[in-house]
C-alpha cells in the first residue's frame, strides 16, 4: 500500500501451553525461548543482528491456545523475515548446553512470577477456575516440569506444536499480498510435523485461594465461569466487563473507589479461550476493605441482572469499540489479530461486521448472560494479603450466592 513504510509479520502456532499435559508442563514457553538460541545455521547472536541490520526487530509469546512469533522491520524486511521465522519454527538447533541455561533462565521467571503479589494472585485464580486442567497450570510450568526436558523431547515438542496444520502466517503494513503468498510457499511449503493432538475440552472448577502475606496492600481476583470466543454470547459479556468495571464511569470504579474509597484499583475484564472463558474483577485495596470490597463487587455483578439504561449500553459499546479498532492501528497489532481470527473461524473478520455484532447486543442479552453465569453458583476467588484480608473470598461468594 502506498505511503507504508513498514512491515510487520506474525508466524503464529494455533498450540501453546493448554496442549500440555501435566508432565510437559512448561514446554511450550521453554521452547520459545530455545528456538531463539538459534537456527538454521545462525546463532542466537546472529538471528538478532541479521533482523536489526534491517531495521527490524523480534520477539515471540507464548498463551495458553497460541504461541506467536514476530518481526517488525523497513518495507522490504518481509522476504529475511519469512525466512527468519521458518528457521525458527522449523529448523531450531536444540543444543544441550543452550538448553540447560535456559532452564535456569526460565526458572528465573517462575521465581520473579511468585514474588510479584500481582502476578502471584492471577496464577492462584487461575488455578482455582480450572483446577487439575491444562489452563489451570502456570504457563511457564514448574522447575521440575521443565527439568525433564532434553533436546530431544523438546525438538519431539516442536514437531507437534509447530506443525503446518497448526500455522498461520500473516503480515500487515507495507506487504503485497502476492508476495506474501509466494514467501509462505518458499519457506513454509515444505513445512513437517507430526499431527496436533485435540484441547482437553475446559471445565470451570471454582474455589477458593486465600494466601496470607505480608503485604502493604491486597491483591483480590474475582472469577466466574463465562462463555468462549466462539459463542454468541461473546461481544455481550464484553460489554458485561465494561459496563461493570471497563473504565473510571464504570459501576464498580464509581461505587467502590469514588463513592466508598474501598479500593484504590478495580476493574473488570473478560478472558476467553475457544471454548469456554472467564469473567473478572481485579481489585486493591487495604486490608481492612477487602471483605466489604468483596460484597460491593458482588453487589454490583449481581446488579445486572436488571436492564442497563440506553446511555450506559451505548457508552459501554463505544468504548469496546474504540478499545479494538485502536488496538488495529499497529500493524502488528493487524496482522496478530488476523491469524488469531484464521485459527478460530477460518477466516478473517471485516471491522464493520464486528461493529454492527457490537451494536446489536440489547439489555435482554446483557441479562440473559449474567442469568447463566451466576446459574452455576460457582466462583474462583483468590486473595493475597495479611491475614485479615482472607475473608473476602467466602465474603464474595457469600454475597453473590448465599
Amino acid at each position: 500500500m502506498p505511503g507504508l513504510q513498514t512491515v510487520a509479520l506474525s508466524v503464529v502456532a494455533g498450540r501453546g501451553a493448554r496442549a500440555e499435559d501435566v508432565t510437559r508442563s512448561g514446554w511450550s514457553h521453554l521452547l520459545e525461548h530455545m528456538v531463539f538460541k538459534g537456527a538454521g545455521g545462525r546463532s542466537a547472536r546472529e538471528i538478532v543482528e541479521v533482523v536489526e541490520a534491517q531495521g527490524g526487530n523480534i520477539n515471540a509469546a507464548t498463551g495458553y491456545e497460541r504461541t506467536s512469533f514476530q518481526i517488525r522491520a523497513l518495507a522490504g524486511g518481509l522476504d529475511l523475515g519469512t525466512a527468519v521465522l521458518a528457521d525458527l519454527v522449523q529448523r531450531p538447533t536444540m543444543d544441550e548446553a543452550d538448553l540447560a541455561r535456559e532452564k535456569q533462565v526460565v526458572g528465573q521467571e517462575i521465581a520473579e512470577a511468585a514474588d510479584a503479589p500481582d502476578d502471584l494472585v492471577f496464577e492462584l485464580a487461575q488455578t482455582a477456575a480450572f483446577e487439575g486442567q491444562p489452563l489451570g497450570r502456570p504457563i511457564l510450568g514448574t522447575p521440575q516440569s521443565i527439568g525433564t526436558t532434553t533436546p530431544e523431547t523438546l525438538s519431539a515438542w516442536r514437531a507437534s506444536l509447530y506443525g503446518p496444520e497448526t500455522l498461520v502466517v500473516s503480515a500487515a503494513g507495507a506487504v503485497d499480498e502476492d508476495d506474501l503468498l509466494r514467501l509462505a510457499e518458499r519457506d513454509f511449503g515444505e513445512a513437517s510435523g507430526t499431527a496436533p493432538t485435540a484441547l482437553e475440552p475446559a471445565a470451570f472448577a471454582g474455589g477458593q485461594r486465600a494466601v496470607a502475606k505480608s503485604l502493604e496492600q491486597v491483591n483480590l481476583v474475582l472469577l466466574l465461569p463465562a462463555v468462549g470466543v466462539r459463542d454468541e454470547a461473546y461481544f455481550p459479556l464484553r460489554l458485561l466487563a465494561e459496563i461493570l468495571g471497563g473504565g473510571m464511569a464504570s459501576r464498580l470504579f464509581q461505587e467502590a473507589r469514588e463513592n466508598r474509597g474501598l479500593a484504590y484499583a478495580i476493574d473488570a475484564y473478560s478472558e476467553t479461550y475457544a471454548d469456554t472463558g472467564v469473567l473478572g474483577v481485579f481489585a486493591g485495596c487495604a486490608a481492612k476493605d477487602a471483605a466489604e470490597l468483596a460484597r460491593v463487587a458482588a453487589g454490583e455483578i449481581a446488579g445486572m441482572l436488571k436492564p442497563v439504561g440506553e446511555a450506559e449500553l451505548s457508552r459501554a459499546k463505544a468504548q469496546l469499540k474504540g478499545a479494538m479498532f485502536m488496538g488495529r492501528e499497529g500493524a502488528l497489532a493487524r496482522a496478530e489479530q488476523a491469524a488469531g481470527q484464521v485459527l478460530l473461524f477460518g477466516r478473517t473478520l471485516d471491522p464493520s461486521d464486528i461493529a454492527a455484532e457490537v451494536d446489536a447486543v440489547t439489555p435482554a442479552d446483557l441479562v440473559k448472560l449474567t442469568e447463566k453465569i451466576l446459574a452455576q453458583k460457582k466462583a474462583a476467588v483468590a486473595v493475597l494479603g495479611p491475614k485479615t484480608s482472607l475473608k473476602a473470598a467466602p465474603a464474595f461468594e457469600q454475597a453473590l450466592f448465599g
